[in-house]
């Protein structure tokens, strides 16, 4: 009897130390891995369908419409916009296209006369621009492969072009989708699945008397994510209050340090007589970003303001600076996530949109600039910053100063996901007293040492 007590003891140890061990392991674990930022949870369904109708058959191939929609609600693409690459599954060639153009012909020496648009196996289209003549356009095409989000501008977030497609089936089973789909927007980030047969797109008339159905019809999903986008960061967010003079700057080296940057060029301070020579220089038309040197070497930054305290509101003032010398930002975005988005009352030279991507949760807002008016961030300089007031009314049940909770819990520029300051460094009530300051490996040291004491009995 004895021995089965003592048995008995002996396993409830082993299986308390091993729940402590497994609960270890997952805090270290979740301190240890990074998101890669492949899913959104700000846009979940979000990502950008590539549609191909075929329209007509040829006596050698189809005629086909290739359509990108993003279904993105507030990433975009911008200039110098969208490339599209795709590797045909035979030999297909490319006779002719409108409202697009492969960057490279390739080997079309074999054909006598009348020579193909393009010949190659692994393939490149871009855009036309702008002011392309009327007899080369179709519909949606034509932008300099800039694309809009779904939410800032629906009218002009999809893409178009049509492929004459010769050496190819001309028949729904004899034709043969391409594959290995790619998307830069302009640069990496775009990860893009199988081409899969869905049901025959209709079209209605212009007169809408009729309706008329693609012979064949397949989609390509789109899915963006930031770590494959860019090694850092691109943006980051400072804080400041009015009942605290402490200003929170980003954080250090949130998107680089100066001295690990050993290009030449890459950085250049404002106050540098070599300044003007260092804008203008051969890189001036070049992708190489030119920034301005700052602490956190990030080539944006959002500031926000707590401004002022009224009786029934309080208000938000929100500065987005570019320190980038060689990027005007086009048709930006900012998607900021605070609990008082359900009650904003008014907003200043901004436009704006309740993102609510789950049922029941209204604490997101889109901004972005007025056209015409501020929808251009400019480069670094005088005129490299946008800014606006947000007027909220306060909620009795959860306002308050305390603990940071007027700052914002998340911020998105473009898309992309911006370096916060650590919580513990916000700006806090005057009367709030004493913090300490608590690191995330305290805890886990506590943790370990009472599963070791705890294994030792």
């Amino acid at each position: 009897m004895e021995s089965t007590t003592v048995l008995s003891s002996a396993t409830g140890s082993i299986s308390k130390l091993s729940s402590f061990t497994i609960l270890f392991l997952f805090l270290f674990s979740c301190s240890t891995f990074t998101s890669t930022e492949a899913y959104d949870a700000l846009d979940p369904t979000g990502n950008i369908t590539i549609k191909w109708d075929v329209i007509s058959w040829t006596p050698d191939g189809y005629v086909a419409v290739v359509t990108m929609y993003n279904f993105q609600q507030y990433r975009h693409i911008q200039a110098p916009g969208w490339t599209l690459g795709w590797t045909w599954a035979k030999k297909e060639v490319i006779w002719s296209m409108m409202g697009g153009q492969t960057t490279e012909q390739g080997d079309c020496s074999k054909y006598k006369g009348n020579n193909p648009h393009c010949c190659k196996k692994d393939l490149t289209v871009v855009d036309l621009l702008p002011g392309t003549p009327y007899n080369q356009q179709i519909a949606n095409c034509c932008k300099g492969g800039v694309l809009s989000s779904w939410v800032q501008d629906p009218a002009n977030a999809a893409s178009s072009f049509q492929v004459s497609v010769g050496a190819a089936g001309t028949t729904n089973r004899t034709v043969r989708m391409p594959r290995n789909f790619t998307l830069k927007a302009p640069g990496p980030g775009y990860t893009c699945g199988p081409a899969k047969i869905v049901k025959p797109t209709k079209f209605v008339t212009p007169d809408k008397r009729r309706i008329t159905q693609a012979m064949m019809t397949w989609n390509v999903t789109c899915t963006y994510s930031q770590f494959l986008a860019q090694k850092t960061p691109t943006c980051c967010v400072s804080l400041s209050s009015f009942y605290n003079n402490t200003i929170v700057n980003c954080p250090t080296c949130a998107c680089g340090c100066q001295k690990n940057m050993t290009e030449s060029g890459s950085c250049v301070r404002g106050t540098s007589p070599h300044l003007a020579s260092a804008v203008s220089g051969p890189d001036k038309y070049s992708n190489a970003p030119l920034l301005q040197c700052t602490s956190h070497m990030c080539p944006v930054r959002v500031h926000w303001h707590v401004k002022l305290n009224y009786k029934d509101y309080w208000r938000v003032k929100v500065t987005i600076t570019n320190f980038n010398y060689r990027m005007n930002y086009t048709q930006w975005s900012l998607v900021v996530q605070h609990p008082n988005f359900d009650n904003l009352t008014q907003l200043f030279s901004f436009n704006h949109k309740s993102l609510t991507p789950y049922a029941g949760l209204n604490d997101t807002a889109m901004l972005w600039g007025v056209k015409f008016y501020n929808d251009l961030l400019s480069a670094a300089g005088p005129l490299g910053n946008v800014q606006s007031e947000l007027l909220f009314r306060k909620d009795a049940s959860t306002f308050t100063f305390e603990k940071g909770w007027a700052f914002p819990r998340r911020i998105y520029f473009n898309g992309d996901n911006c370096v916060m300051p650590p919580p513990d460094a916000y700006p806090w009530l005057p009367n709030t007293g004493f913090r300490p300051v608590i690191s995330l490996l305290q805890p886990l040291m506590m943790l370990a040492s009472i599963v070791f004491l705890w294994a030792s009995k």
